[in-house]
């Protein structure tokens, strides 16, 4: 059994506009359905995709929400043994908690927290308990599903550090990107689920990017356009023969897709 602690289970996409990302995303990724949520639900939808499972929530940010400084994003869910625990562990280590651990029904016990960096996540302590391979990840192309998890950290050195001695994460051979620096990737339990490298000076922040597979980046591209949205890279190659892109939708949320030319 796979373990999950540690391990990339769900994701989350904060809008402003939930009915607008609903047409947005099921034009650009095939067979993603945004079901919208209700006041029943909190304003709480979800997004299913094609192989009938789940990949993301969406958040309905409200006004106080956006008065409040919430912008716009995707978000990624890193399950944990004990939430309240785990919490502790990272504001022991430099990161920060700006959502308290809270009890969600149907789902488990949840914090949203950043790193050492300023990179926001969130941890959760599902309910009924993981077993590590039933998530919204998948590192094998399967169309929907998450690919690929990128973190742009404010201090590569130190966020490594965090997430190693928080997670159990270990380490495989860094890639060189030349002036770009060192791609250092991330293994959970044997899978390689992303990586980590230094942010572009011209980034303005740390962030985690959560890469969703297509079965066609060209055609990805041309969607995101058509329904209103700007691609901002891409496409470009990646190791691996994958190709990836990103974007801002049209309610300002920037997202990565990843997938073949």
């Amino acid at each position: 059994m796979a373990k999950t602690h540690g391990a990339w289970i769900w994701y989350e996409l904060m809008t402003p506009d939930a009915a607008g990302a609903k047409l947005f995303y099921e034009g650009v990724v095939p067979g993603w359905k945004l079901t919208l949520g209700t006041e029943e639900t909190g304003n709480y939808g979800m997004i299913g995709c094609a192989d009938s499972g789940m990949t993301a929530g969406v958040l309905a940010l409200d006004e106080e929400m956006t008065d409040g400084g919430v912008k716009p994003g995707w978000f990624g869910y890193l399950g944990v043994d004990d939430c309240d625990a785990t919490v502790a562990a990272i504001e022991a280590r430099g990161g920060k908690c700006c959502m308290q651990p809270r009890d969600i029904p149907m789902a488990g016990r949840v914090a949203m927290v950043s790193d050492c960096c300023g990179a926001w996540f969130y941890v959760i302590t599902p309910t009924p308990p993981g077993d590590g391979e039933s998530t919204a990840f998948s590192a094998t192309a399967n169309t929907g599903r998450c690919g690929w998890n990128e973190l742009m950290a404010g201090n590569m050195a130190n966020a490594v550090d965090f997430y190693v001695s928080l997670f159990g994460w270990s380490l495989p051979e860094p890639m060189d990107m030349g002036e770009y620096g060192t791609y250092q990737f991330v293994d959970h339990d044997g899978v390689t689920q992303g990586a980590i490298m230094n942010k572009m000076a011209d980034m303005p922040a740390a962030f985690w990017a959560h890469y969703f597979w297509v079965p066609s980046i060209d055609a990805a591209a041309a969607a995101i356009t058509a329904h209103g949205g700007t691609v901002i890279n891409g496409p470009m190659e990646v190791p691996g023969e994958d190709w990836i892109v990103q974007g801002i939708d049209p309610q300002g949320a920037m997202f990565s897709l990843v997938g073949a030319k």
